[in-house]
């Protein structure tokens, strides 16, 4: 039972899983064994072994609180939160005040779009104690309140959140939640502090393998794209026509995947766009860092940055020469492991250097790729989607943490203006359309003129989304993929600028459409360029014709000339390595 306890805690899983399965063959009857074999699988993370290991347990067997918190983690792991909440339960019976069975059970809620519930068990994990978790699982609580849209709650709790990060010393490890502060807080200086912290904390925790220099090896560029989102994600959406269009007699492609396989259309593509898909779900960071190593890669590309399923500590060992940030977190990453993030001269300009820990390296045009090979929007009316064919339809389908008491302060003051405009919102999770309403209502804007729309797959959304009139931003995080995608059916998207990285990528967008009229520098210009289109039906007509017109030759959707000017900086980037140099800015450059 130890050893298989010490090869766990080792990174030797498989050993583990071994012994424990003797164990368990020797002593059918302990749940030891079995719990133990299970959490073996669960730190390969290969759920469904773990379940099946746990239903060779005679059923007369009473569970213990072991046994319990390790199928619940099995159920998580394979996505059936519905049956890990009460299975969660059963174990808080038997240990009412465990903070992490409670933290967990939050997952669950909040896997099942149920914000408001997921937040009640984060705070109970707080009030309970989670040591030093605690400020990661405080800036998660505030994310919730914000998917909720309980913006008093959560107003109190970036409050204290805040007040927490700022008083860490500024070079000590700290679990913090970076994401959390590149969305919700409009400070750039903040928001670097507070990865410095999570990027030092990642580290502590790594062993480094010893470092590689840059060489010049006579043959292609050995580019890894580092993931666990190789499925349907916004992440692979953007990337995919990027993965075809590489030009293999120069760049030699790997996609590093330590994401699921859905079985996805978008999953096949990404495996069939690239020379080498490496399948490494289930392997530890030291692992895949150990990997990447034996392949060879040049230049690592970090698709996820400080979010989900983060990979971080595969780049805080250093296996790659030259190491990136780009496409999946919209700041910096506050490591000295990542050499360069990656912009453009809108949302990442020299001038905010200041902002990075890294260096910045600027596209030509627009930092993110699209995909130019997605569908068209089909034709549909309104009445398909359950919106009113008659009146404006202005449409704001954000991720609901994006929508502030202010965001929406100004929404209702434009529905306020005209009684024949309506605001059309996504039903992001089962809280939201409750929340949203009774807010409207206390700014004196009818329910009713408020319209939810269901989640969709990426087809239907497109057709649905051709219907909207007009586009509203959300701040300071701005709409980032579904602003793309508006501006590809010819919705035009009114945005309002700030200074940090998720604030400016709207403004990008606009800019390679040529559409830089719509970039708003404070909420009353953008409460005024908003009434001045809803007004003008010729304007958004012209506009809408604009977007349409040059979607086939505008920068944002050429995604061939997208991968050449990509490959070029890459290039900049390598050369600059093999000459012994330090990263420096790259200012961009047009080919």
């Amino acid at each position: 039972m130890a050893a298989a306890h010490a090869l766990i805690k080792s990174g030797r899983s498989e050993e583990a899983a071994q012994r424990a399965r003797h164990l368990r063959l020797r002593q059918p009857r302990s749940l030891i064994g079995y719990t133990l074999e299970s959490n073996a699988w669960l730190a390969m993370g290969r759920g469904d072994e773990a379940l099946a290991c746990l239903r060779d347990c005679p059923a007369e067997l009473p569970p213990d609180r072991a046994f319990l918190t390790s199928k619940a983690f099995a159920l998580q792991a394979c996505g059936r939160h519905d049956e890990a909440i009460p299975v969660f339960l059963q174990a808080l019976g038997l240990k009412i005040d465990d903070a992490l069975l409670h933290f967990h059970l939050g997952t669950s809620f909040k896997q099942m779009g149920m914000k408001a519930e997921a937040a009640e068990c984060v705070r109970t994990a707080l009030t309970l104690g989670l040591g030093s978790s605690d400020l990661s699982a405080r800036g998660q609580l505030v994310f919730l309140e914000r998917e909720a849209c309980r913006w008093s709650e959560a107003a109190d709790e970036l409050q204290r959140l805040r007040a927490a990060a700022q008083a860490l010393p500024p070079h000590q490890a700290a679990e913090t939640t970076p994401f959390c502060h590149a969305v919700l807080v409009a400070d750039p200086h903040e928001q670097l502090k507070v990865a410095r912290h999570y990027a030092l904390h990642v580290a502590r925790r790594v062993q480094p393998l010893p470092r590689v220099r840059p060489r010049d090896h006579g043959g292609r560029l050995r580019v890894g794209y580092l993931s666990a989102d190789f499925h349907n994600h916004a992440t692979s959406e953007l990337l995919v026509q990027v993965l075809e269009e590489h030009d293999r007699a120069c760049v030699e492609v790997f996609a590093l995947s330590a994401g699921r396989d859905d079985g996805s259309a978008l999953r096949r593509r990404v495996v069939a766009a690239v020379e080498h898909f490496v399948e490494l779900q289930g392997h530890s960071h030291a692992q895949i860092a150990k990997r990447v190593r034996e392949l060879r890669i040049d230049i690592l590309v970090d698709l996820k940055g400080a979010t989900q399923d983060t990979l971080l500590p595969v780049l805080a060992a250093r296996p790659a020469p030259l190491q990136l940030g780009w496409l999946g977190f919209p700041g910096s990453s506050g490591a000295t492991y990542i050499d360069y993030v990656v912009g453009d001269p809108v949302v990442t300009p020299l001038a905010h250097a200041t902002h990075y820990a890294e260096k910045i390296a600027q596209l030509p045009h627009c930092y993110q790729p699209n995909d130019a090979r997605r569908e068209r929007a089909r034709p549909s009316r309104r009445s398909d989607w359950g919106a009113p064919e008659d009146g404006l339809l202005l449409c704001a389908f954000h991720q609901s943490y994006k929508i502030s008491a202010a965001v929406f302060d100004v929404w209702c003051a434009l529905l306020r203006e005209r009684e024949d405009v309506r605001l059309w919102l996504l039903q992001w999770n089962t809280n939201v359309q409750a929340t949203l309403s009774a807010a409207a209502r206390e700014r004196g804007v009818d329910p009713q003129r408020l319209l939810f729309a269901p989640l969709l797959p990426l087809q239907q959304h497109l057709d649905r989304l051709a219907c909207a009139d007009l586009y509203l931003d959300a701040w300071p995080c701005n709409a980032h993929t579904t602003a793309s995608e508006a501006l590809w059916v010819g919705i035009p998207v009114v945005t309002l600028q700030g200074q940090t990285f998720a604030q400016r990528v709207a403004s990008s967008l606009l800019h390679a459409v040529g559409l830089d009229e719509l970039v708003c520098s404070d909420t009353e210009t953008y409460r005024a360029q908003v009434l001045a289109l809803m007004a003008d039906g010729e304007r958004r007509s012209m506009l809408r014709q604009h977007l349409l017109a040059q979607r086939e030759r505008n920068p944002l959707f050429d995604g061939a000339a997208f991968t050449r000017d990509w490959e070029a900086l890459l290039q900049r980037m390598w050369q600059q390595a093999l000459r012994g140099a330090p990263p420096q800015h790259l200012a961009a450059q047009h080919r």
